[in-house]
């Protein structure tokens, strides 16, 4: 029977203790979003998927094919490929592949580039069912924001 009594009084104790907790944070502010109505704010230090510079003059890419950032790449994601110039010096870039499904966001192949060429994105929003859709061709997606520009 004292057990009995003890279990009660602990439970008691347990249900006050939580109804306490409960009722000091009802008067908080509230600090949840609405995901789709409202657009989170970005920290300076949010790292998306990588993405091209271009230049700011002509609008091409700054890679010159050095391939530094697909050897520095652990996870083997990037893929890029280039031909070289018509009566110039080194090569022009045609493909550049990302694989996102791969990346780990380590940051080693921006690191490693030692021409300004890439750089972490700001797109947080990259929801798919089709795997495809993180396949992304950086070369592209750098003139269609050319092009947007203009």
């Amino acid at each position: 029977m004292n057990g009995y009594w003890s279990d009660i009084f602990i439970g008691s104790k347990s249900l006050v203790t939580g109804l306490l907790i409960t009722a000091r944070e009802f008067f908080k502010p509230v600090v949840t979003e609405q995901y789709p109505y409202e657009v989170p704010t970005m920290t300076p230090l949010f790292r998306g998927h990588i993405e091209l510079i271009g230049n700011e003059e002509t609008g091409a890419p700054n890679c010159v094919v050095c391939g530094m950032c697909q050897r520095a790449c652990p996870s083997e994601c990037i893929s890029l490929d280039g031909k070289k110039a018509e009566g110039g010096k080194g090569k022009v870039l045609i493909s550049y592949m990302l694989d996102f499904t791969k990346c780990s966001l380590c940051g080693s192949c921006v690191e490693s580039c030692n021409f300004n060429a890439l750089r972490f994105s700001k797109e947080y929003n990259l929801a798919s069912f089709d795997k495809n859709d993180f396949i992304m061709d950086l070369l592209k997606r750098l003139e269609d924001q050319n092009r947007c520009k203009q």
